[in-house]
């Protein structure tokens, strides 16, 4: 493990805190994402890479944790899939300064022996794919491999049969009814993506369910036959909703009226996300899986990263409320172990926080926050000048346009 603390010299040093109270441009910001997102994926992808995950992450469990271990089994798994499907957009990128490029040309080294790794039943590292949570974290690998071909294209043909071979093992397993649905999905996109063979009932189940039976008003659903005041619209409804229906609109020109209807829900529910964030980027702690730190606004940065943004969100006001959010969680010195692997909590170490199924795997979904590092840095979401997000105009005595709810039948 010294090896990986000496490793943890970023290419990108981390900006200081204090210095980021002043406006600071899209470029800085970039360098500071980078730097935060080198710090939580390198652990995960650089020991994977080597065949030495298991061996070298330590797996802390909630305290009350429903099958202890059977969740450290499967944490290597969270830990991979969640990382690797927040640093995707940025892996299938081209250009940018060179230290980028070369952090990024490393990544995709890493990325593509990982997952030989992962899918290799020889290898040390070969993942456990059957089961309910491998259900929800191979969707991550399979969301990941849509969000960057560039991945799939690169990897050897026996490892693409492998990969088939570990996702295809999940459809043993039927999700419970509620976001999980949306993981069996995720995984017929890959297939439908890369003409491997989809099944079509998968995905209908997950989009007729959530499009017609759990939309519940004003930018949110129903996490199945039940509203829940958490952030899983965010965490995985409204994102994988809007991958699966682009991808089979893509491959297929289906659920067209479907996804206009998402995209519109979708941008009131980024609207509201972003008036979440407070002045100094902290949040409304909420709901379950809260450790899951800035991964709860999966959903705002996605919007941002396709480009889906509603006109009352400038693209730079919300690159600079997810700064924010990623300092606020992240610039506790207890955020990470001496080595430099995720401790459990929202604002440093907080296992009291950790729902029963919360593993050191489950907190590396934040990388999701990530995605809009797969906008090149010209992009007006980089580029545009820094702008204050709402809560921070409000309480700076600026004058805001109401907010106002959307109704849509």
């Amino acid at each position: 493990m010294k090896k990986l603390i000496i490793l943890l010299c970023w290419f990108y040093p981390i900006i200081d805190a204090g210095a980021q109270t002043k406006a600071v441009d899209g470029v800085a910001d970039r360098k500071l994402w980078l730097s935060y997102m080198d710090k939580i994926a390198r652990p995960v992808l650089l020991n994977l890479a080597e065949d030495k995950l298991k061996q070298n992450m330590p797996v802390s469990l909630a305290e009350h944790i429903d099958n202890k271990d059977g969740r450290a089994k499967v944490a290597y798994l969270e830990a991979f899939g969640r990382t690797l499907s927040g640093i995707a957009p940025w892996i299938n990128l081209e250009g940018g300064d060179a230290a980028e490029v070369k952090l990024r040309n490393q990544y995709r080294e890493w990325a593509l022996k990982a997952i030989g790794n992962a899918v290799n039943p020889q290898a040390k590292d070969y993942l456990q794919w059957n089961g309910g949570q491998p259900l929800v974290d191979a969707s991550y690998l399979a969301l990941a491999l849509v969000r960057s071909p560039w991945l799939w294209e690169h990897l050897d043909e026996n490892v693409k049969k492998q990969v088939v071979d570990a996702l295809k093992i999940t459809r043993q397993t039927v999700p419970v009814y509620s976001n999980w649905i949306l993981f069996s999905g995720m995984i017929e996109a890959f297939f439908c993506k890369y003409n491997l063979g989809d099944d079509p009932l998968r995905t209908e189940f997950g989009i007729r369910e959530f499009t017609q039976h759990w939309y519940v008003g004003d930018g949110m659903y129903s996490d199945g036959m039940s509203f829940h005041l958490d952030y899983y619209n965010s965490i995985v409804i409204q994102p994988n909703l809007e991958v699966i229906l682009q991808v089979q609109g893509e491959k297929k020109k289906t659920y067209l009226r479907e996804a206009d209807r998402v995209k519109i829900i979708g941008q009131r529910y980024a609207e509201i996300l972003e008036r979440l964030i407070g002045a100094d980027g902290s949040y409304p702690a909420t709901g379950r899986s809260i450790v899951y730190r800035a991964g709860v606004f999966h959903h705002l940065a996605n919007m941002a990263y396709i480009k889906q943004l509603p006109a009352s969100l400038p693209p730079a006001q919300v690159r600079c409320a997810l700064t924010a959010v990623i300092k606020k969680t992240l610039e506790s010195p207890s955020t990470f172990t001496k080595d430099g692997w995720l401790n459990i909590g929202l604002y440093g170490k907080q296992p009291g926080l950790a729902d029963f199924y919360i593993t050191t795997g489950s907190l590396y979904i934040c990388s999701n926050v990530f995605v809009p590092l797969g906008l090149p840095q010209t992009d007006e979401f980089w580029s545009a000048p820094p702008l204050k997000w709402t809560e921070a105009k409000i309480w700076s005595g600026e004058d805001v346009n109401a907010d106002h709810a959307l109704d849509i039948h």
